[in-house]
């Protein structure tokens, strides 16, 4: 995945070593006008209007047009710039030898059947104005199936933030290496279903490019969540090695958020899994987790946990903070001393961000998961707060600062580790966008550090967990609809998702 300025550095590497700019850009339009009729089939007799603009992304544009042209589509084509590009000028000229009709107007398109916009590829940084932002607004009003090259015109490329008006796409055909700025929320309203056409860029020169990065990001993929699983488990393994967690969290005003995240952990096959609840919400936990070791603590006449009395260092992993409550912040300084691996939610984060996120997160030395929400990640990092529209540099530079694995949530999940790497989560569900929906993600991420060895298997099933967590819900919006995946049936979801997925993935597992 990259930014504007290391996709223009990877270019400018493949042109100075010898490769015709017209060359590249004849392999991207023919790549293009083959993918969009795979989409529209001639079969159908579409009409395709074409927004091409000043740059090689409207000489994309135009390529694509002459071969849809050439295969018998009707095409039309609007090019409002007077100043082009040579090559964009070339096809143009082109264009207009073989008969392409050419509109003056953007509002003679709206008799076609598809867009095709090419007005704008990455790098934009100025928003689009007077003609042209009135085209894409008045666009976006025939709600037509629309196919953006490389980005929706109007994006910015790393943030995906729409500068002043943007195209609405339905497709986004994004080119070579993933943009930044196609995975964060704001994108979300304008890039449609978004698919990578494969270039065959040198890997040497992005490799060269992205390995002077401060920081690398990429995407999750099915492949690297299977493999960050506790699977396949040896055949002489028992429950002890497998991993025990310690669950912390419940009270009188919020009884139900432990019990999510421990529904959600026993779905990882976690050897022991250990709750510790007010004495109150003992029997309630219990019915629900007969397997469990539920762990009635004292409580305060809030009903909150008043004192963890517990030998910390006994379990393999803690997770602290669904449904707490901020009554007692000694219990987080409590986890915190402990050289367990630990998840921090929901009151833990609050109970954190009271105390001093940096100076208290730089002082431990076992892993720690912090995974807020937007409004948890300004009360932690209130310094960093103004960065969460760059979702994956906002989770880098607090991993940065505390040394924590940041899990910052979002319609699109941006991890960071300490190590300079950053995952996003390119698939997920507004489905989610409810309430224990983020204890459930607790419970799977818990449930998955107890029985790491390493660091690096502790940063594998974080990312296990995100990609685990979203396709539940992805899973059960198949099964349902958005509105039926409420925390509880999540938990549901969570086995017969991932049987799904490993009968899809490995053979070993079919």
């Amino acid at each position: 995945m990259v930014t504007a300025e290391q996709m223009r550095q990877i270019e400018e590497r493949v042109f100075a070593a010898g490769m015709p700019i017209a060359a590249l850009m004849e392999k991207v339009g023919i790549r293009i006008a083959q993918r969009v009729q795979q989409l529209y089939p001639r079969s159908k007799s579409l009409n395709w209007g074409v927004l091409v603009g000043p740059g090689h992304n409207g000489a994309d544009a135009l390529v694509v047009a002459r071969e849809l042209h050439c295969q018998g589509y009707p095409v039309q084509i609007y090019h409002p710039f007077q100043h082009r590009k040579d090559l964009t000028d070339q096809h143009r000229q082109f264009a207009a030898h073989l008969g392409i009709a050419v509109v003056n107007q953007v509002s003679d398109l709206q008799a076609c059947d598809v867009v095709l916009d090419g007005l704008f590829g990455f790098g934009l940084e100025k928003p689009p104005i007077g003609e042209i932002a009135a085209a894409i607004a008045q666009i976006n009003t025939w709600q037509k199936p629309t196919i953006s090259i490389d980005l929706p015109s109007g994006l910015h490329t790393d943030t995906g933030e729409a500068l002043g008006t943007a195209i609405q796409a339905t497709h986004t055909l994004c080119l070579g290496l993933w943009k930044l700025g196609l995975l964060q929320d704001q994108a979300l309203t304008y890039v449609g279903q978004v698919e990578r056409l494969d270039l065959d860029l040198p890997v040497a020169d992005i490799s060269s490019v992205l390995a002077a990065s401060p920081r690398q990001i990429g995407r999750m993929t099915r492949a690297m969540a299977i493999a960050g699983l506790p699977l396949p488990r040896p055949l002489a393994i028992h429950k002890y090695q497998q991993g025990h967690l310690l669950l912390v969290g419940g009270s009188r005003r919020y009884p139900g958020s432990i019990l999510l995240a421990g529904l959600a952990a026993r779905a990882t096959g976690i050897g022991m899994l250990s709750i510790a609840v007010p004495e109150s919400l003992k029997l309630l936990v219990l019915a629900q987790l007969p397997e469990a070791l539920v762990i009635g603590c004292p409580e305060s006449d809030e009903g909150a946990i008043a004192d963890l009395p517990l030998d910390l260092a006994s379990f393999d992993a803690i997770a602290c903070g669904p449904g707490l409550t901020t009554a007692n912040p000694q219990l987080v300084e409590q986890v915190l001393a402990c050289d367990r691996p630990l998840v921090l939610d929901a009151d833990g984060l609050n109970l954190l961000a009271s105390l001093g996120t940096v100076p208290k997160l730089q002082q431990r030395t076992a892993p720690t998961v912090l995974t807020p929400h937007p409004g948890e990640f300004k009360r932690l990092f209130p310094d960093l707060g103004g960065q969460t529209d760059n979702r994956a540099i906002a989770a880098h530079l607090a991993a940065q600062q505390t040394g924590a694995i940041v899990l910052l949530k979002g319609a699109r999940v941006a991890l960071a580790d300490p190590n300079q790497q950053v995952w996003l989560n390119p698939e997920s569900t507004p489905a989610l966008a409810r309430g224990g929906s983020g204890d459930v993600l607790t419970g799977l991420i818990g449930g998955l550090l107890a029985p790491c060895k390493s660091a690096e298997q502790v940063v594998a099933g974080v990312r296990s967990a995100v990609w685990w967590h979203a396709q539940a819900g992805i899973y059960g919006v198949n099964q349902n609809t958005e509105l039926g995946v409420d925390a509880f049936t999540l938990t549901q979801f969570l086995t017969p998702t991932l049987k799904a997925a490993l009968a899809s993935s490995t053979p070993a597992y079919a």
